[in-house]
């Protein structure tokens, strides 16, 4: 090499990663289900703080649904599996239902 620096480049990848969608976790009312029990599922499923599992709680009292959780697919599925058997374990009908963004 005579002094001059080669420069290699790297190649190009013909396929692009492509990012899953994100998911929401959308918490349904009902005519049956106690407002405790749903602020205690947030704070004990979702991880949610006490005041903001009220917050939401109240959106889905007063709105008909909220979204209460962002996350991929597979998450998304087992959340709403979590909150059927939780509800049910209790006799409640709360319903949960996953929906791609």
């Amino acid at each position: 090499m005579n002094g001059s620096t080669r420069v290699i480049e790297q190649p190009r990848s013909a396929t692009r990663t492509r990012q899953e969608p994100r998911w929401r976790v959308v918490l349904h009312n009902d005519d049956v289900t106690t407002m405790e029990f749903v602020v205690q599922l947030l704070v004990s499923l979702f991880h949610k703080s006490e005041p903001d599992a009220v917050k939401l709680m109240l959106e889905v009292h007063h709105r008909g649904a909220a979204v209460v959780e962002w996350t991929h697919r597979e998450r998304a599925e087992l959340y709403v599996e979590q909150v059927r058997s939780l509800a049910r374990a209790r006799r409640f009908p709360l319903c949960a239902t996953a929906e791609p963004e």
